[in-house]
């Protein structure tokens, strides 16, 4: 018997062995680290083909891979990092600093400092992008003719994102963009930039859903967060904004045929000395674009100029606009528990489309002031209710 059995173990044991090494190797990620494959952590060695070359090992890998990003900054041009990869997790760690070339003419007119597309279960962890944006800013701020910049990390047509920890310094242009994605958590993010830094928007999501955004610091020069057409499923909670220009939707209906904005909430949010709190805005010309079904929920405003803003008469410098309504239909809207002080007198600002008035509005417990007192409200085309103790007067 003890023959039959030591016989059985001798034909199981490779067996066996043959199962758990396969197992363990399917479960275990690739790794690639960058310095492997040429990346100097100086600052000044163009590491751009390095970094690209571990995305190709990453992203070529059968099995989940992790590209990992020693400390030390690494100088990179724009660089796009592209799918479909052969397995559905990447993972990227960043311990070090990603450092744009100071002269903003390299990448200026790339549209995209980092570029992410057709990828699925990336995720970016840790890490500093210093995008260098200084030298641009004062070129436009000076009316010079200047690149309109790089967005420093850009996501198009790509699913079950994960930025976790991530800092963007200064960025050309926007700072982090989601277009075209499904299924993307922004979470322990910071951003920083001037408050005079021109179109550094935050964090802009467009033609995207379910996106959330939580735990952020976001101060700049542009809006905070925007979100553009096409965006369905939002959920921002507990972020923090300022310097910039708010949390904005829109602006809307800058073209005739356009897809409208639904099921978004902003929750649990701080604005410190920004050019607005919670803006939706829209051109002030013809379009089928819509936003509906918004929940703006305890945000505690702080020095804001427009705690809480509906402009649907955009029309920068006067030019495609002027003498037309705007077609968006703005509609089920609901402000409830914002609380705080207002840098001007009128702290609630509907400034509703003639042609399709918002409706559906709902102020729920607004409590603004201006001056330690009462702020004021001021609507046009705006049909909904007040409910709860409403200090800022009621114009609807």
């Amino acid at each position: 018997m003890a023959t039959q059995m030591s016989y059985l173990l001798v034909l199981l044991l490779p067996l066996l062995f043959l199962f758990f090494s396969t197992s363990f190797s399917s479960a275990t990620p690739a790794g690639y680290n960058v310095v492997s494959f040429g990346a100097k952590p100086d600052g000044k060695t163009d590491s751009t083909k390095a970094f690209l070359a571990a995305w190709a090992g990453a992203c070529g890998s059968v099995t989940s891979a992790t590209i990992y990003v020693p400390p030390g900054r690494f100088l990179l041009k724009n660089a796009a990092f592209q799918g479909p990869c052969k397995n559905s997790r990447v993972s990227i760690l960043i311990d070090g600093t990603l450092v744009a070339p100071a002269d903003y003419g390299v990448i200026g007119d790339a549209g995209n400092w980092l570029f992410f597309q057709h990828v699925n279960g990336v995720s970016i962890s840790g890490g500093v992008l210093d995008g260098q944006g200084t030298g641009l800013w004062a070129c436009k701020n000076s009316g010079n003719n200047c690149p309109s910049g790089a967005t420093s990390l850009g996501f198009s047509n790509s699913n079950n994102i994960v930025i976790n920890g991530l800092t963007s310094l200064n960025s050309q242009m926007y700072h982090i963009v989601f277009h075209g994605c499904n299924n993307v958590k922004v979470q322990g993010v910071k951003v920083s930039a001037s408050g005079n830094s021109p179109n550094t928007d935050g964090i802009h999501v467009q033609l995207s859903s379910s996106v959330t955004i939580l735990n952020t610091k976001i101060a700049t020069g542009d809006d905070c967060v925007s979100v553009g057409p096409g965006t369905n499923g939002l959920w921002i909670e507990n972020v923090a904004c300022g310097p910039g220009h708010g949390i904005s939707i829109g602006s809307l209906g800058k073209n005739s045929e356009e897809p409208g904005v639904q099921n978004v909430t902003v929750k649990t949010a701080t604005f410190t000395g920004t050019q607005n709190g919670l803006r939706i805005k829209s051109w002030g010309r013809p379009s089928n674009g819509f936003a509906r079904n918004i929940l703006f929920q305890d945000a505690v405003m702080q020095n804001v100029q427009n705690p809480i803003i509906i402009d649907q008469n955009y029309c920068p410098d006067n030019k495609g606009c002027p003498g037309q309504v705007s077609g968006v239909k703005i509609s089920d809207v609901t402000y409830q528990d914002i609380h705080g002080t207002s840098a001007t007198e009128v702290a609630v600002n509907l400034d509703c489309s003639s042609k399709n008035p918002c409706s559906g509005i709902k102020l729920q417990d607004v409590k603004l002031t201006y001056k330690n007192q009462p702020a004021s409200a001021s609507c046009s085309h705006a049909v909904g209710s007040a409910n709860g103790v409403v200090q800022t007067g009621s114009c609807l």
